[in-house]
């Protein structure tokens, strides 16, 4: 897939690399909006460099009874936001990349902190763990989780606190919710794999001089999934009425066939 970027009366094309070797951006910032024409995914995200890390970018409800009262089968299910490869022989890779060594983690929750009742009181729980060269010094991250008022996009941010990421390694994470806390076993949850990598040196000093928009682009064309989708959604966050951050986080999302949580609300304040 080609996408263009259109700046008044002339464009740019920006196509992807692996390489992250980036042409110098041209992009219009305002302060009151973006006059840019959306579209800057890249052809294609990254793809694990081998082996099948795995993980599940739905989670489907369970069918025990208070799961039925608690956890209804709801359509769009919840969702990881992040790229996914579906091979021939069923195996489903949720993997992205990141350079921060505190990322942060997006998924769309269609259940709200109203949907558990009294007689199955509910969990939710974000795990991150190291999922190569284990090392006794790493420990696994763990916490709890509020669920939303609202179904919507919620964005878990790894603190100061936690183990921070290193680069060239894996990490596996999980987002886990139990609408029974009395049956463990069958919880609805996604997972995947995050790599942390470093930008070449050019592509670094780029980003210091480029506006927040220029610099989603360059996290994008370059296929560093978690720094774009973080950059991306601070701006809709700043500005929630603008119609082309509105186009740009849509078409991210469909560049990842998920198009049915495309325009489900970000919701930004934590319960």
């Amino acid at each position: 897939m080609k996408l263009f970027v259109t700046l008044a009366l002339s464009y740019t094309t920006f196509i992807a690399s692996q390489t992250l070797l980036l042409a110098t951006p041209a992009f219009l910032f305002s302060t009151r909006s973006f006059t840019t024409v959306a579209q800057t995914a890249p052809p294609s995200w990254p793809q694990p460099e081998s082996g099948n890390p795995g993980g599940r970018v739905r989670g489907g409800a369970k069918r025990s009874l208070c799961e039925l009262q608690s956890c209804p089968s709801v359509n769009p299910q919840l969702t990881a936001l992040v790229p996914f490869t579906e091979k021939a022989e069923s195996v489903t890779n949720v993997w992205g990349l990141t350079t921060e060594a505190n990322p942060t983690f997006w998924f769309y929750v269609p259940y709200t902190k109203d949907a558990a009742n009294k007689d199955c009181a509910s969990t939710t729980e974000f795990v991150l763990q190291k999922d190569e060269d284990s090392s006794p010094t790493y420990k696994e991250y763990k916490e709890a989780i509020a669920l939303p008022a609202q179904p919507g996009v919620i964005s878990i941010s790894l603190p100061a606190n936690a183990p921070s990421l290193e680069i060239g390694k894996q990490y596996r994470w999980f987002l886990t919710i139990n609408c029974n806390s009395d049956q463990p076993s069958n919880p609805t949850y996604v997972e995947g794999v995050i790599k942390r990598v470093n930008l070449k040196p050019e592509i670094a000093q780029q980003l210091k001089r480029a506006t927040p928009l220029q610099q989603f682009t360059i996290y994008a064309q370059n296929g560093i999934w978690y720094n774009a989708l973080s950059t991306l959604a601070k701006l809709r966050q700043q500005y929630p009425q603008d119609a082309v951050l509105k186009a740009e986080w849509k078409n991210l999302l469909s560049s990842i066939r998920l198009d049915d949580v495309a325009e489900e609300p970000i919701l930004f304040e934590k319960p």
